[in-house]
C-alpha cells in the first residue's frame, strides 16, 4: 500500500471540494465561475494525483461519474414511503372544485385563501435519490410506487445530481425525489449525432430519457444530456426540514440540487389559474418540455391534516395543458390481434407533428369507435395526443371526405390465424376464437406467462420471445421447457453465456406457486389478487378447473363476468392441452393446503386501511389480513368491522367514528398478525 503525507490528502479534498462547488454552479445553478479551461485543468489535476493515490478514491469524488462497469439486469427496490401519482385536473372548473375540497377538509371558509406551491410539470421519469450522511447512496425509479429499479450506477452519472450534499444540517437519511429529464437542446443535439451515426433517434425528450436512464452499462447514460429536478421529499430520519414546500425546496438547492427557476408561492386558487395561464404561453419558450402544473398546497402541517386518498395526495393536482391536435390523412386501417384474442382496428395516418411528436398511427380503439366516428379511409381527420400520450382520432372532416373513401369493415377472419372473428353482444371489442392457437395471441401469451408477476423467467424479453416464436423453436407455451441450448445461441445477440443463464432461469420456473401459474395462463379478468383468492377458496388447479361459475361466483370478489371467463378458458380444448403440456414438462408448485377455522380467525370481518404505515407497506397488511380469512375493502361503510389508520388519515377516519367502527393504529394491528403468527 502506497504512503502518503497529509498535504496529498488535503490537496485531494481541496480539490474536490472546489470542483463540487464548480459542478454546483454550472448545473444546478447556471451560472459558471470559471472559464472550461480551468475547469479542465483542476479535474486533471484531481484525476492524475487519485490515479497516483488510488487508496484516496471516494465514490463521491467529481471523477466517478463516468460509470462503472455494465450490469446484467436492473435490481428491484421497495420504497419506503410509496411515491404516489396525483390527480388530475383539465381546466378551471377542475381547479375550482379541488380548491373548494382543501377548503372543506380543512375547515376553512372559501374566503380564506390557500398558499399553494406551483411547479411546472416536467416530462420526464420519476425518480427517488437516497442521501445517507449527505452521500448519495441510492437512485430509484418510481416503478409501481411501491416497487422500482435501483439504477444508482446511472444516477451518480449525471452531473446535476451531487453526489455529497453541501453545506450541513441535512438529516441523517434524507430522500429526495425529482425528475430526471432531457431538455430540448440537448434531446436536438442528441438526435442530430443519432442520425448522422446511422442510428434511430429518440421519438420525444420523454423517451430519451426513460431510455437513457434504462442503459445497463452507466458509460452510455453519461453520455446522455439529462437533467435532474427536485420537486419534493421522501422519508426523513434524524433531523428536520422546513415547514412549507416551498421553503424545503429553497433548503434542497442550498444542499447543492437542481429545483426549476419557475417555482413558486401564491395565494389562492385564482393565481393558480393565472401561473397556469402565464406558463403555457411560454410552454414552447421554455428549454425543457413540460405537460402541465403541478400545484401543492404549500403548508406541511396542512398537507398531513389532507392526507392521501388512494394513491394520490388530497393536497396536489396536476393541471394538465390541452391536447394538441392536428389535421391529417387516414390513408388506412390495419387490424391487430392482442393477448386475449382483442382484434383492434389501427389507423395508419400520413405522418404528422402534434403534440411534440411525429404521429403516423392512432388508436381506433375498437368498431364502435369507427361506426361512432364514421371515419373512413381517405379521410381528412383530425389527431389529438390524450394526455400527451395516446394519439387518437377525435373528428372526421366530412365536409373534405373524397368520393373514393373506404368504409373500413371489421375482417371476419383473424388476419394472423385465420380463425373466425367474433363480436359478442355487450363487449365493444371484437376477437379472434383462435385463443393460444393463434399466433399473435401465442407471442403474447407467453410474454405474459414469462413476465415478472407470473413465472418471472429473467431474460426472456419481448424480443426474444418473439424471434423464438417467428423460427420456430416455441409453437406452444410448453416449448420453453425444450429449448435447447445449441439453438438458442445461435440466435442473434446471444451466445453460450445468455443461452445458460436463459436456460437456467427456465429450469427455476418449473417449480413455481399455483397463484403465479394461475396468473401466468392469462385467463381474461384475473390478475395477481383473484388468481390467490381462487387458490385460497379451492386448494388445487383441479378443483378450480371442474368448478361451474356458480361454485365461482362464491369467491370473494369473483363476479359473473370473471367467473364466465374462468370457466370458458378451462373448458377449450386447445387451453387444457397446454394446461397438460406445461405439467407433462414439469412445471409444479407446493401443495396448498386450504386454511382451517384456526387459521382464519378473521374470518368473515371486514378491514378497511388508510393513512401511512410505517412498518408494513399497505399491500403486505393486506396480505397477512387477508391470509388470516379477513376482507379487505377500500372503503368504509356499515359493513366494516375494523379500520386500520394510520398517520394522515382523513375522511375514513372520521366516517369510520362517526359510523361507531373500531379503530386501530399500526402497533395494534402489528399485535394482531403476532397473536395469530401460527397462521402464516
Amino acid at each position: 500500500m502506497k504512503t502518503h503525507s497529509p498535504t496529498v490528502e488535503q490537496q485531494i479534498e481541496s480539490l474536490r471540494s472546489t470542483l463540487q462547488s464548480h459542478n454546483h454552479r454550472y448545473y444546478v445553478l447556471d451560472d459558471p465561475s470559471v472559464p472550461d479551461a480551468e475547469y479542465d485543468r483542476l479535474f486533471q489535476q484531481l484525476k492524475s494525483l487519485e490515479q497516483q493515490f488510488p487508496e484516496l478514491v471516494v465514490p463521491d469524488s467529481p471523477t466517478q461519474r463516468v460509470g462503472g462497469m455494465a450490469l446484467e439486469g436492473f435490481s428491484q427496490i421497495t420504497h419506503e414511503m410509496p411515491m404516489l401519482s396525483l390527480d388530475n385536473a383539465f381546466n378551471e372548473s377542475d381547479m375550482q372544485d379541488f380548491d373548494r375540497r382543501v377548503h372543506e377538509r380543512l375547515g376553512l371558509d372559501l374566503d380564506q385563501p390557500v398558499v399553494y406551491g406551483c411547479e411546472p410539470k416536467l416530462d420526464g421519469i420519476a425518480v427517488s435519490l437516497l442521501y445517507r450522511n449527505g452521500i448519495l447512496e441510492r437512485g430509484a425509479t418510481r416503478g409501481d410506487g411501491s416497487t422500482g429499479e435501483d439504477i444508482t450506477l446511472n444516477v451518480r452519472t449525471i452531473p446535476s445530481i451531487p453526489l455529497r450534499l453541501l453545506g450541513g444540517d441535512w438529516p441523517l437519511v434524507l430522500e429526495v425525489r425529482g425528475e430526471i429529464y432531457m431538455p430540448k437542446q440537448g434531446f436536438q443535439s442528441f438526435n442530430e449525432r443519432a442520425l448522422k451515426q446511422g442510428e434511430k433517434p429518440f421519438v420525444n425528450p420523454r423517451n430519451a430519457a426513460a431510455g437513457s436512464l434504462r442503459q445497463l452499462d452507466p458509460k452510455i447514460t453519461a453520455r446522455r444530456p439529462l437533467e435532474m429536478c427536485a420537486y419534493s421529499v421522501g422519508l426523513v430520519e434524524q433531523g428536520s426540514l422546513p415547514e412549507s414546500h416551498t421553503e424545503i425546496l429553497l433548503q434542497l438547492q442550498q444542499w447543492g440540487l437542481k429545483i426549476n427557476p419557475e417555482m413558486k408561492a401564491v395565494e389562492g386558487v385564482a393565481a393558480c389559474l393565472e401561473y397556469y395561464l402565464q406558463l403555457s404561453e411560454r410552454r414552447n419558450q421554455l428549454p425543457y418540455e413540460i405537460d402541465g402544473i403541478v400545484f401543492k398546497v404549500n403548508d406541511i402541517l396542512q398537507q398531513r391534516k389532507l392526507g392521501f386518498v388512494s394513491r394520490a395526495p388530497r393536497w396536489a393536482i396536476a393541471h394538465k395543458f390541452p391536447a394538441q391536435e392536428e389535421m391529417t390523412i387516414l390513408e388506412d386501417v390495419e387490424f391487430q390481434v392482442g393477448r386475449t384474442g382483442a382484434v383492434t382496428p389501427v389507423a395508419r395516418l400520413k405522418p404528422v407533428f402534434v403534440g411534440g411528436v411525429t404521429v403516423s398511427n392512432a388508436t381506433l380503439h375498437n368498431m364502435d369507435e369507427v361506426e361512432r366516428l364514421d371515419v373512413r379511409i381517405g379521410d381528412s381527420v383530425i389527431i389529438r395526443r390524450a394526455g400527451d400520450v395516446i394519439p387518437q382520432i377525435v373528428s372526421v372532416i366530412l365536409e373534405q371526405r373524397p368520393v373514393d373513401a373506404k368504409i373500413v369493415e371489421l375482417p371476419s377472419d383473424c388476419p394472423v390465424c385465420g380463425a373466425l372473428v367474433e363480436r359478442i353482444e355487450g363487449e365493444a371489442a371484437a376477437r379472434c376464437s383462435g385463443g393460444l392457437s393463434c399466433g399473435a395471441q401465442r407471442k403474447e401469451a407467453i410474454k405474459h406467462y414469462v413476465s415478472r408477476k407470473a413465472m418471472d423467467i429473467d431474460g426472456l424479453g419481448d424480443k426474444l420471445v418473439e424471434l423464438l416464436v417467428d423460427n420456430g423453436q416455441i409453437k406452444q407455451l410448453y416449448d420453453l421447457y425444450s429449448l435447447e441450448h445449441p439453438k438458442v445461441a445461435g440466435l442473434e445477440r446471444m451466445g453460450d453465456k445468455s443461452a445458460e443463464n436463459l436456460l437456467q432461469a427456465i429450469e427455476k420456473s418449473r417449480f413455481t406457486t399455483l397463484p403465479r401459474f394461475l396468473y401466468g395462463l392469462g385467463i381474461r379478468e384475473v390478475g395477481e389478487t383473484t388468481a390467490k383468492s381462487l387458490v385460497r377458496y379451492f386448494g388445487s388447479l383441479e378443483a378450480i378447473r371442474e368448478a361451474d361459475e356458480e361454485q365461482l361466483q362464491a369467491v370473494p370478489d369473483v363476479g359473473p363476468i370473471v367467473a364466465h371467463h374462468v370457466r370458458v378458458f378451462f373448458q377449450q380444448p386447445h387451453n387444457l392441452e397446454i394446461l397438460d403440456g406445461l405439467i407433462a414438462a414439469g412445471v409444479h408448485w407446493p401443495v396448498v393446503e386450504l386454511p382451517t377455522v384456526d387459521q382464519q380467525p378473521l374470518n368473515g370481518k371486514t378491514y378497511v386501511l388508510t393513512g401511512t404505515l410505517e412498518t408494513l407497506t399497505r399491500g403486505e397488511a393486506k396480505e397477512k389480513l387477508e391470509q388470516l380469512g379477513a376482507k379487505v375493502s377500500g372503503s368504509v361503510s356499515k359493513k366494516t368491522d375494523c379500520l386500520v389508520a394510520g398517520p394522515g388519515a382523513g375522511s375514513k377516519l372520521t366516517k369510520a367514528q362517526g359510523l361507531g367502527i373500531d379503530v386501530i393504529d399500526e402497533p395494534q394491528l402489528l399485535k394482531i398478525f403476532e397473536d395469530y403468527a401460527e397462521a402464516f
